[in-house]
């Protein structure tokens, strides 16, 4: 079958794109509202680190950078887009301490979040 553009295929390549794309979107918008649920009053300074850390053991890092770019968006998470890229460089050389993550483990637990310790 040939596309608009006269190339065969090409639209089932962007069908599949776009459907990627939307789960994507899904996927983000989940994990987004499941934190605004822990945090309703936004993610404080101490849990940012340790909640995108908790984050890339669930998610790809273009997940999480898609999570905290909609939380900062929201004015939620206080990181702008420059930020995000240097914590998740910095998380993968150095995770943050186990206080840290146990504290926002803890909180994520509590609403629900199934947090796996070794994972």
């Amino acid at each position: 079958m040939l596309t608009p553009t006269g190339q065969p295929g090409r639209l089932k390549e962007v069908r599949k794109m776009i459907r990627v794309m939307v789960n994507l979107s899904d996927l983000v918008a989940r994990f987004v509202a499941f934190i605004r649920a822990g945090y309703p009053h936004g993610v404080p300074q101490t849990d940012c680190i340790p909640l995108l850390a908790l984050l890339r053991r669930r998610l790809s890092d273009d997940e999480v950078v898609a999570v905290a770019a909609d939380l900062a968006a929201r004015g939620e998470l206080s990181f702008d887009n420059v930020d995000i890229g240097v914590v998740i460089t910095r998380i993968t050389e150095e995770l943050p301490s186990a206080d840290d993550l146990e504290r926002v483990r803890r909180r994520l637990e509590s609403i629900g979040w199934p947090v796996q310790p070794d994972h």
